[in-house]
């Protein structure tokens, strides 16, 4: 589960109260009180799953009293008309549960899927896919968890999670070098995190090198660049490439032989995945 406990009740109370309100006054309206459903979560396409857990605690937050059979575990990959869940309660419940538990799924389960098309792009060298901090506000710990579920790394949870130095850092203090001093004289982050340098040229990497940076962040750097720089750093220091990558570049950056590629698309435009809720008469 991506979120502690105490998160996690929180996020479903916010989440329900953004989408009920009052009340379902149409399922009120039109649904007697004591009928009961049974129901079918369905892919609709070819998907990874990410989120299942999290929707059954949405659907158990409204009723506990729901049966939930769960058929398919985060992280696995599904086809369409592949049944992923079995619902049987309350019609007013389940009917009022249904929109919320859905739209997690489908988000989550769509940045798996997309991460999965990306990774399976570069499975056949040893680069690791890492995503990124490029999510929505509030909405962070479950798009990495989405990410690993698609077979991504997580990188940086947040800024005290790591020393990454970028451009902007460099111009303030003038070079990569004070950058680096200077961070490594900050205190002992550096030492037992490490220190990783956005680098947009060669010389800004060799420079970066000479001056203790673990990693080496190469920023839209063209492949003749990457194949460089892995010549001369590889084993020395890790090396990430990052910057406008996407599904048609991912294959030729990974085979120059970086260690990491860092995609922003993977949390930043990921569909939604179409999973629906039928329902057996």
């Amino acid at each position: 589960m991506p979120l502690f406990k105490e998160e996690l009740r929180s996020f479903i109370r916010m989440t329900l109260d953004e989408d009920i309100g009052r009340g379902d006054l149409t399922t009120l309206a039109t649904i007697p009180a004591d009928n009961i459903l049974k129901a079918e979560m369905n892919a609709r396409e070819n998907m990874v799953i990410a989120g299942i857990e999290i929707a059954e605690k949405i659907i158990h937050t409204v009723d506990p009293a729901i049966k939930v059979e769960i058929l398919v575990q985060d992280g696995v990959e599904v086809t369409a008309g592949n049944v992923i869940m079995r619902l049987e309660g309350n019609a007013r419940n389940i009917l009022t549960a249904e929109r919320s538990a859905l739209n997690v799924l489908q988000h989550l389960s769509g940045i798996a899927t997309l991460t999965r098309t990306y990774v399976k792009e570069i499975e056949h060298t040893e680069c690791r896919l890492l995503d990124t901090r490029k999510t929505i506000p509030m909405f962070r710990k479950l798009a990495k968890y989405a990410t690993k579920m698609g077979g991504a790394m997580n990188h940086r949870m947040r800024l005290d999670d790591g020393i990454l130095i970028k451009d902007n850092h460099i111009a303030s203090v003038g070079s990569v070098k004070a950058a680096i001093d200077a961070a490594k004289n900050y205190g002992s982050d550096a030492s037992t995190i490490g220190i990783t340098v956005e680098c947009d040229t060669l010389d800004q990497a060799e420079e970066a090198v000479n001056a203790g940076a673990d990693r080496l962040l190469l920023d839209n750097m063209s492949n003749d660049m990457l194949r460089d720089a892995v010549s001369k750093y590889k084993g020395r220091v890790g090396l990430e490439a990052s910057g406008g990558v996407t599904l048609e570049t991912i294959k030729s950056i990974a085979d120059t032989g970086v260690d990491y590629i860092s995609v922003g698309r993977i949390t930043q435009s990921a569909p939604a995945v179409d999973i629906g809720l039928d329902y057996k008469v």
